[in-house]
């Protein structure tokens, strides 16, 4: 038997719609039975990758409009049309973003982002085994950059600021788990 949510939607209605996204307002009643409003953004999961090679990572950088400012973080993204296959989308992304195919993709984990105000989750994949090829990039990835960095450089580059990407971020944390996992 499930339990009962603690907060139970009364009503919901749709405020703002594209391909990408959908942004709701919903009436909810909490356990006090007080009432709130929660705003939702509702968003397909997507898939981030970890391309790991010679004790380190590739890593590709972008303009990020809402913030207003470049960024590097691990290969990721969405589509609306991926089909619902996390792995499928995750070759996908490392593929078109760097150009790079991986020889085995581990799971590593699903997180949330922004789970204060978002449906959307992340699938987090290890990529190993790279081979090189020609990135696809898409209209909006035009100005990305793409670079290798070591492990002592990605600790410096978050400790920087320079990597603030959260699911970037959580995604290492992730992998060193799984390492530690795997040391027994």
């Amino acid at each position: 038997m499930t339990p009962e949510p603690a907060v139970r939607r009364v009503s919901s209605r749709v405020v703002y719609e594209n391909r990408w996204m959908t942004v709701r307002e919903d009436l909810v009643q909490r356990p006090d039975g007080s009432r709130g409003i929660y705003g939702v953004v509702e968003k397909d999961d997507y898939a981030l990758v970890i391309p790991a090679e010679r004790d380190g990572f590739h890593m590709v950088e972008e303009y990020r409009y809402p913030i207003g400012r470049r960024t590097w973080n691990f290969p990721q993204g969405s589509h609306p049309d991926h089909g619902g296959d996390p792995e499928a989308l995750a070759r996908r992304e490392l593929a078109e973003e760097t150009g790079l195919r991986a020889g085995t993709l581990t799971p590593l984990g699903r997180l949330h982002s922004s789970h204060g105000t978002s449906s959307q989750g992340v699938h987090v994949f290890l990529a190993t085994g790279l081979t090189p090829g020609e990135h696809a990039r898409e209209p909006e990835e035009q100005d990305m950059r793409q670079r290798f960095v070591t492990r002592d450089e990605f600790k410096r580059l978050v400790r920087a600021g320079e990597i603030t990407d959260d699911a970037t971020v959580a995604a290492y944390a992730l992998l060193l788990l799984h390492e530690e996992e795997a040391l027994g």
